[in-house]
């Protein structure tokens, strides 16, 4: 079964069914996939950059609740 499409210039172009599939393999097949060693190593370089990321941030979360809970403990005592 097919049915007409028009296309811009105004020629009626015949479109097949599953026609999509058929370009979607033909365009999987330019694809340039990376090899196994490149997604293992950018799978580590992202886990390992997350850690390093979240224990910086819990480093400046420790700095910045011990200046308030001294900036508490200095109040407390000014004002009792």
């Amino acid at each position: 079964m097919t049915e007409k499409i028009i296309t811009l210039d105004g020629e009626p172009k015949k479109k097949v069914k599953g026609g999509f599939i058929r370009e979607l393999k033909q365009e999987l097949k330019k694809v340039s996939w990376v090899s196994k060693e490149e997604l293992l190593r950018g799978a580590k370089l992202v886990v390992i950059s997350t850690f390093v990321f979240g224990f910086c941030i819990y480093v400046v979360d420790l700095m910045i609740r011990s200046v308030l809970s001294g900036l508490h403990s200095i109040v407390y005592k000014v004002i009792g």
